[in-house]
């Protein structure tokens, strides 16, 4: 029973160290990374809206409905 506790104790001694280096190994590679090539500013792509057919397909009376709810819900909830 003793040789089983030792031998747990020695597998999970290895896994802990083991997974301690990888950390290390991997902070060490990104500080690296961003010494040798600093990442490039990422601007997105600005791309026009293309209009829907549902919102092509909208009655004045459901867009009024529509601008009503808007309205009554902003009062609402001002902050």
């Amino acid at each position: 029973m003793s040789q089983a506790v030792d031998l747990m104790v020695a597998g999970m001694g290895f896994v802990f160290a083991f997974l301690i280096v990888l950390v290390f190994a991997t902070l060490l590679m990104s500080k690296l990374l961003t010494r040798f090539a600093p990442p490039e500013p990422v601007t997105p792509a600005k791309t026009p809206r293309a209009k829907t057919k549902a919102a092509a397909s909208v009655d004045s009376d459901t867009a009024e409905a529509i601008k009503k709810a808007i309205a009554q819900f902003r009062s609402r909830h001002k902050k």
